[in-house]
């Protein structure tokens, strides 16, 4: 039996997210599709989070077992990458892994990037990829927003009703913003998030940085650990999966 890493970038706008669902197209059904195509037999994938519907990805990781040796890796890149030409997926690399190795729990830390295009005229290059946002944000209070969610907290606020999460206490490690000119990029680090965590912080951060709450009702939403405080979650299309660390 062997053991494969793969790094994988997709546009998830068109698909239900990364996991199998029944109401349309994942990203890890096609990935899967393909490599049956190409090593003569079925794979299943084990992704290192679930992304959810319209959520990009940059560098998602997943690991399959097959009983296959796959010798000539770029060759198998190439084929597998032909099949998903016209999915708008691309597998960046493959890596033979021990057999103990998980996708999911063998991470150490995962970055998601939040994409702002902050101006009044309209999308073109970034239409779908980005969040547009006519008013002006304050760069100041979206730092003391993005300071103050970092540390162990109970997210209860920023949890989806249907997370499987375990437990609502994370510890985000490291919140960065980046603004030239009118992009602002937020990163998280984490080692794990809850489901739609990201997004429900960002649209908070948004009413934050737009004057609309001040830094201590910012604070307040967060200790309060309801989630019928939180402000409408940023759109999926601004939401990037960076990097996984292992």
């Amino acid at each position: 039996m062997y053991n494969y890493l793969l790094s994988i970038e997709y546009d998830g706008l068109k698909y239900v997210g990364w996991q199998y669902q029944n109401n349309g197209h994942s990203v890890q059904e096609n990935i899967e599709k393909a490599i049956k195509k190409v090593l003569k037999k079925k794979v299943r994938l084990i992704g290192s989070g679930r992304t959810d519907k319209g959520v990009h990805a940059i560098c998602q990781c997943a690991n399959f077992k097959t009983t296959v040796k796959i010798e000539n890796k770029s060759k198998f890149l190439s084929s597998v990458n032909f099949f998903l030409n016209k999915k708008l997926i691309s597998i960046l690399e493959i890596e033979e892994k021990n057999l103990d190795f998980h996708a999911r729990y063998s991470a150490i830390e995962r970055t998601y990037e939040y994409l702002i295009i902050n101006r009044e005229a309209p999308l073109s290059l970034y239409k779908n990829k980005a969040w547009h946002i006519k008013k002006n944000l304050d760069i100041k209070l979206l730092k003391k927003g993005a300071k103050a969610l970092e540390g162990v907290h109970d997210f209860s606020t920023f949890r989806a009703s249907s997370c499987s999460s375990k437990s609502p206490i994370k510890k985000m490690k490291k919140i960065m913003i980046d603004k030239d000119n009118n992009k602002i990029v937020i990163r998280f680090k984490s080692k794990s998030f809850l489901q739609n965590q990201v997004r429900s912080m960002v649209g908070c951060l948004k009413y934050l940085s737009t004057k609309k709450w001040t830094l201590d009702f910012f604070i307040k939403v967060l200790k309060s650990k309801k989630r019928e405080n939180c402000a409408p979650p940023a759109p999926a299309h601004g939401l990037y999966l960076k990097k996984i660390k292992y």
